[in-house]
C-alpha cells in the first residue's frame, strides 16, 4: 500500500467512519500524522505478510475521552518516549508499529508513530473498527498479552505495568489516564510477526482509505451516503450494511466521566411521522433503538454521517439540529465469534440486550 499525504484526508474520513463515534477527532488526527510526515517523510506501509515470523511488532495509541481529545493532542516527545521505552523495558528493537484500532486518531496516530522512528506501519489493527477499552481488541481475544504496556502523558510523565489481564491494564490504565489528564499515549500488545498474522484484521487501513474515497465520489455526483453504502456492500467484512435511520438531533447528553465520552443522542425523523432513533454510546455508538426496538448492536457498528455530505460525525461533535443518517454495518467475522462477543459483545458493556447481526435485525 501507497500513501501520500492528499491520501490523509480520505483515510481519515474513512477511519472516522469506522469509529462508530469513537476513536478521535479525525481532523486532529490528520494534522499530527502530517506535521510527522513533513518532517520525516511518509512511513512505508506494509501487509501482515510481509512481517518475519520472530518480528517483533507493538501497538501505538492514544488513550482517553474523545471529549477531551479534542483539545489535548499528543506532542510528539510522547510518542516517541513510549517506543523508546518498550525497547528498554523489552530489551528487543521494535520491527514495525501496528494500529490498535481504526479510528480518527487512532488510525493517524500510528501513521505519526511509524514517520518520526522510521519503522513500517502494518496494514492491519485489532478491531476493524473502534473499541473504547484496551483488552476489547482481536489480539486479547487470541492469546496476545497486553502488557507489558508504556504509558506516557505530554508532559513526558511516564510508567510500564505488568497485568495477568487485559482487562486489568484497563482498569489501571483508565484510573491512570484521568489522574494524568484524561488523554495519553500508550505502546501495548508486543508481539511477534507471526502473531499479528493469527490475530490481526488484516487491510483495514486500505479499507480506510476507500471508504473515505467512495464518499469523496458521492459528493461529486451528489449521493454520498448511497455511494458509501454501495462500497460497503463490495467490502469483505462490511458488507452487510444498511440505513437504519434518518433524522434530526432532538435530545442529546454527553458527560466525560470514568474516563469516556459517556451518553445517549435521540433523533427524530424529518417527515412527521414521529418516529424516533435513540443511540447510546460510551465513546463509541452501543446501541441503536428505534421505538424501544433493537436495530443494531455492539460489536456490529453503529455509524452516524451528516445527510448530505456523508461526513462521519464523532460523539464529541454531536449537536442539536444536526441531520444525520444512521448505519447499521456488520462487524468483520472475527469479532462475531462466541470467543470474541465474552470480551466485545452487549455483556462486556453491561448491556442486557443479546447480540443479533445486524443483517438480522
Amino acid at each position: 500500500m501507497k500513501l501520500s499525504t492528499e491520501d490523509l484526508l480520505d483515510v481519515g474520513c474513512g477511519a472516522a467512519f469506522l469509529g462508530t463515534g469513537g476513536g478521535g477527532d479525525p481532523y486532529i488526527g490528520r494534522m499530527l500524522a502530517t506535521s510527522a510526515i513533513n518532517a520525516f517523510g511518509m512511513p512505508e506501509i506494509i501487509e501482515p505478510e510481509d512481517l518475519d515470523d520472530d518480528a517483533f511488532v507493538c501497538t501505538v495509541a492514544m488513550l482517553g475521552a474523545p471529549t477531551v481529545l479534542i483539545e489535548k493532542a499528543a506532542c510528539g516527545d510522547d510518542v516517541d518516549l513510549v517506543i523508546s521505552r518498550m525497547e528498554k523495558y523489552t530489551g528487543r528493537k521494535i520491527d514495525a508499529i501496528l494500529p490498535v484500532e481504526i479510528g480518527g486518531v487512532n488510525s493517524m496516530l500510528p501513521i505519526m508513530a511509524a514517520a518520526r522512528s522510521g519503522l513500517p506501519l502494518v496494514n492491519a489493527d485489532g478491531m476493524g473498527r473502534a473499541f473504547p477499552e484496551i483488552q476489547m481488541v482481536s489480539f486479547n481475544i487470541h492469546g496476545v498479552s497486553c502488557t507489558p504496556a508504556v504509558i506516557a502523558d505530554d508532559h513526558l510523565n511516564s510508567f510500564v505495568i505488568e497485568t495477568a489481564t487485559a482487562k486489568r491494564a484497563e482498569d489501571l490504565v483508565r484510573v491512570a489516564s484521568i489522574e494524568m489528564g484524561c488523554s495519553v499515549i500508550m505502546s501495548s500488545y508486543a508481539m511477534s510477526g507471526a502473531e499479528v498474522k493469527r490475530t490481526a484484521v488484516p487491510g483495514t487501513m486500505t479499507l480506510a482509505l476507500e471508504i473515505g474515497r467512495a464518499i469523496a465520489r458521492g459528493r461529486s455526483s451528489g449521493t454520498p451516503v448511497e455511494e458509501l453504502v454501495n462500497y460497503l456492500r463490495s467490502t469483505e467484512y462490511y458488507n452487510q450494511c444498511k440505513v437504519l435511520f434518518e433524522g434530526k438531533v432532538s435530545d442529546l447528553r454527553r458527560e466525560t466521566r470514568q474516563g469516556f465520552a459517556i451518553g445517549y443522542c435521540q433523533l427524530t425523523a424529518m417527515d412527521g411521522s414521529g418516529r424516533e432513533m435513540e443511540v447510546t454510546f460510551r465513546n463509541e455508538h452501543l446501541v441503536a433503538k428505534e421505538g424501544g426496538q433493537l436495530r443494531a448492536i455492539v460489536p456490529d457498528l453503529i455509524c452516524m454521517v451528516d445527510n448530505e455530505t456523508a461526513e462521519p460525525v464523532p460523539v464529541e461533535a454531536l449537536k442539536y439540529g444536526q441531520r444525520l443518517t444512521i448505519l447499521g454495518v456488520s462487524a468483520p467475522p472475527i469479532l462475531r465469534s462466541e470467543k470474541a462477543l465474552a470480551v466485545v459483545g452487549p455483556a462486556s458493556f453491561g448491556l442486557d440486550e443479546t447480540f443479533v447481526p445486524v443483517e438480522q435485525l
